[in-house]
């Protein structure tokens, strides 16, 4: 598994698994073991049954990649072992989301402009609600128009109040048929054939030096960091290296430790082509958002109009690989048209609600606009679980977008460990199933070629979760 940590808080992660998991889980764990071989730090515990039926031996080998080793004895249920594999993971993403908060990021699109990391501001968060998957914000939009377009269309244009529903309906499709240009709005850089690569630098800090040089560098400051490092390595065709790092930030007063430094670069314009390759796609627009948050969305009316948006946290905390699948996930989208599907099924709800249920609407309004919309994020979640299943489909490692769902969504994980929070990941207003179905359904995949219909394999898959869900109440 691949880490974003530096070399130097790598040896750290063992301690913050001995007291994040082991100690308060001690009745579960034996043998609790430390040693070093080959220069490397080993963690290694044994996990027990309290009726004594079976144990795992379990061994953590620092590096990057950390290594997971489980040697099961007895008859292991194999629930148990995808659980420690489960809070392995987790763990490792609670250590590295601590260690975030104190770091310093810089990311680079050579020949591009030099722009400063950004935090979502309400304009952009706005748009990311709408279009990275979250429609409850689209629908409330679409209600408050219809009220506000009502007013206008009959107080001051005197149209009909019959056919301004219809006037609403042509105003929804138009930002359906621009939704590449809109969502391209998020994006800081476009990623071309010309320009493939994203080069991040991280720097990691003690909390008190993070304190310290957030209260006495102003952003300018850091951006002017970023130029001169540019400058230096990429502007004249050389890598970013740990000594000009060094010579810049000293040059503003900043000593960094290059054992807490960490440079990786991708190219993430291969990475879209090569699955676009796969599903055989028109190769769509890249842009890359400069935010730290983990995400990725796609859209576009057809194909030819598709465009994939990227964050740079998501480059930051999956491997190529895991980058790859997400890749796929969103193509899978574009290429069966699921923004248009979507939009057509709101379309055809509110032109109901409208001419046919107002009547039902007037007595029941609350339950009534509760049902359809929990019914239309049913629906939604079919579009989102055949996804998963095509990008594991097409690009043949279902294992691997299982595992960046666990990166990304490791807090969601531990919600949806709790009853309330799993019933609300089914009927609740989003279009994602549980996280926790969606990577059971993935690592049980067998035998793939043999699905010949993905959606209506979904449609199967979806409900069959959902009543396995229930029957455990």
């Amino acid at each position: 598994m691949q880490t974003e940590v530096a070399p130097a808080y790598i040896n750290d992660l063992l301690l913050f698994i001995y007291r994040e998991y082991l100690v308060p889980l001690y009745r579960n764990f034996i043998n609790i073991r430390r040693w070093t071989i080959d220069g490397r730090d080993v963690l290694a515990f044994t996990a027990v049954d309290s009726r004594g039926l079976w144990h795992v031996d379990i061994e953590v080998t620092m590096g990057n990649p950390l290594e997971f080793k489980m040697t099961p004895y007895g008859n292991v249920p194999e629930k148990v072992l995808t659980r420690i594999k489960e809070d392995l993971i987790i763990v490792v993403q609670m250590f590295e989301d601590k260690i975030r908060r104190t770091t310093l990021y810089f990311a680079w699109v050579p020949e591009k402009k030099i722009i400063p990391e950004k935090t979502v501001d309400r304009r952009r968060k706005v748009l990311s609600k709408i279009f990275f998957g979250n429609m409850l914000v689209f629908y409330i939009i679409f209600i408050l128009l219809s009220y506000t377009l009502f007013l206008v269309a009959t107080e001051i244009f005197k149209i009909p109040p019959e056919y301004y529903p219809l006037i609403l309906v042509a105003l929804q499709f138009v930002m359906v048929l621009f939704s590449d240009k809109i969502v391209g709005t998020l994006g800081d850089w476009p990623i071309t054939s010309s320009s493939p690569y994203v080069h991040i630098l991280q720097y990691h800090l003690s909390p008190e030096q993070f304190a310290t040089v957030q209260q006495n560098y102003r952003k300018e400051t850091f951006l002017q960091i970023k130029r001169e490092i540019y400058d230096e390595t990429l502007a004249v065709g050389k890598p970013i290296t740990c000594e000009v790092a060094q010579k810049v930030f000293h040059k503003y007063g900043i000593e960094i430790n290059p054992e807490n430094l960490v440079v990786k670069t991708v190219n993430a314009y291969n990475l879209v082509k090569e699955a676009a390759v796969r599903f055989k796609l028109p190769i769509p627009k890249i842009k890359l958002w400069n935010v730290i948050v983990p995400n990725a969305a796609a859209t576009g009316p057809t194909p030819r109009f598709g465009l994939v948006l990227l964050t740079t946290g998501l480059l930051v905390q999956l491997d190529e690989e895991e980058i790859f699948a997400v890749v796929g996930h969103e193509l899978s989208h574009v290429k069966r048209r699921d923004p248009v599907a979507l939009a057509l099924l709101v379309t055809a709800e509110y032109l109901l609600r409208v001419y046919y249920f107002w009547a039902f609407l007037y007595y029941f309004g609350f339950f009534y606009i509760f049902l359809s919309f929990g019914i239309l994020y049913f629906i939604a979640k079919f579009f989102e679980a055949r996804a998963d299943l095509e990008s594991a489909l097409q690009l043949g490692r279902p294992d691997v977008l299982a595992n960046a769902l666990r990166k990304i969504g490791y807090r969601r994980i531990q919600m949806e460990r709790m009853q309330q929070s799993w019933l609300g990941a089914w009927f609740g207003w989003n279009p994602h199933p549980p996280i926790s179905f969606r990577i059971e359904r993935l690592e049980s995949l067998r035998e793939p070629e043999k699905i010949k219909h993905p959606f209506l394999q979904s449609i199967k898959d979806c409900i069959k979760g959902l009543i396995a869900d229930l029957q455990r109440l």
